[in-house]
């Protein structure tokens, strides 16, 4: 058993996502997205690790992977949102293909998590 949730791989997968979007999709806004598209990529991505954190904390499985189908859908949203800034011309092709490529890596691990969890139920 995982003694931290930062031992997970869905978490540490998830992490890798934040920081490529905090180093590479938020410098790239103009100001004008601070309050829309910013903020909202932003909070996604820091959703898809605080949830996988959040499920950990919790007693029970069913809770934990309730909060894992939570941080699935927060990556999902990150892909949303820089196929937006994508078609806005924010960020190019290979960054979108970047982000892509961890979004489904992550929702590989999570899901792979969830399966972990509910066989242990």
């Amino acid at each position: 058993m995982h003694t931290n949730f930062q031992d997970l791989n869905c978490w540490k997968m998830c992490n890798q996502l934040k920081e490529l979007i905090r180093t590479e999709v938020l410098p790239s806004l103009p100001k004008e997205e601070r309050y829309d598209l910013h903020s909202q990529i932003l909070r996604s991505s820091r959703s898809t690790t605080a949830n996988i954190a959040e499920g950990w904390g919790r007693y029970h499985y069913k809770e934990n992977i309730k909060f894992l189908y939570i941080s699935r859908g927060s990556v999902a949203e990150v892909l949303d949102h820089a196929l937006e800034a994508k078609q806005c011309g924010y960020i190019n092709q290979e960054l979108l293909n970047s982000i892509r490529s961890h979004c489904e890596d992550c929702i590989r691990l999570i899901n792979g998590y969830i399966s972990y969890l509910k066989k242990a139920l």
